[in-house]
């Protein structure tokens, strides 16, 4: 597996908000964890998640992943992501954050994508209110704590 060509295809099909093609990166059984929307499973989901949430709700996407490291079974990369926000009240707001990535490897397919980065910084970007900021936050604390 070519890692590094499998992060360019990766990250070229969330920037232009092409679901087909990132779905195909997957097994069809796949998972992408999301840090805000969570999990999907499988291809449709997965290609849904991409055009409906992502591209619902913001644009200009740019997510450049960094420090490739990478096995037969599993990979992992550190990224920047950027993106405006078309959600309604925080329109053009930009939001900048970084994180870090772990695929695990099914063949030269991806089986699960997950990833780490503080949503706090994220949503505190587009301006939402304290309460708001600490619900979310609440809420991913939840997820942690129930193993999700």
């Amino acid at each position: 597996m070519d890692f590094p060509d499998l992060l360019d295809r990766f990250t070229t099909a969330v920037e232009t908000g092409d679901g087909k093609a990132l779905a195909a990166l997957f097994t069809a059984d796949g998972v992408y964890h999301d840090g805000f929307y969570g999990a999907h499973s499988g291809r449709e989901a997965i290609a849904s998640m991409l055009e409906d949430k992502f591209w619902g709700q913001a644009q200009g996407f740019r997510w450049q992943m960094m420090d490739p490291l990478a096995d037969d079974s599993m990979g992992y990369a550190r990224y920047r992501f950027s993106y405006y926000s078309k959600i309604p009240g925080a329109e053009g707001k930009r939001v900048v954050f970084e994180g870090f990535s772990q695929f695990t490897f099914a063949g030269d397919y991806i089986r699960i994508y997950r990833e780490e980065f503080n949503t706090g910084v994220a949503v505190a970007q587009l301006g939402f209110d304290a309460e708001r900021i600490r619900k979310g936050l609440l809420r991913k604390a939840d997820e942690i704590a129930s193993g999700v």
